[in-house]
């Protein structure tokens, strides 16, 4: 069971990337899957979630409005948009995958809820 993100490189504020979250040895649409970014020094942040259970999405309001997370299940794969970055948005951005039903509106972003990670892709944004 493997995820696999990639998707991140330089960019100038304003612009726009892609991250892509990919899995082998399972099935994504089976799994709530998040992200999440963290920068040296800092704790890990939820950046946004998309249930399995009914479809919901949630996003930190740093990010709300400008990030969006979606499914690919013909590809095996959950994106996220990241659109209008700020140098504030640059970190090391993670997926993460849940296979339990869990109440997510209250816990999308605490990390410890989720059993696969990927290595992280690295996104950075210039000013």
């Amino acid at each position: 069971v493997q995820l696999q993100a990639s998707g991140g490189g330089l960019v100038q504020a304003g612009g726009s990337l892609r991250l892509s979250c990919s899995a082998s040895g399972f099935t994504l649409d089976e799994y709530t899957i998040a992200w999440f970014r963290q920068v040296p020094g800092k704790e890990r942040e939820g950046v946004s979630c998309s249930s399995s259970s009914d479809g919901s999405t949630y996003y930190a309001d740093s990010v709300a409005g400008r990030f969006t997370i979606s499914r690919n299940n013909a590809k095996n794969t959950v994106y996220l948009q990241m659109n209008n970055l700020n140098p504030d948005d640059t970190a090391r951005y993670y997926c993460a995958a849940a296979q339990l039903i869990l109440p997510w509106a209250s816990v999308w972003n605490a990390d410890v809820k989720y059993d696969y990670w990927g290595q992280g892709t690295l996104v950075t944004v210039s000013s």
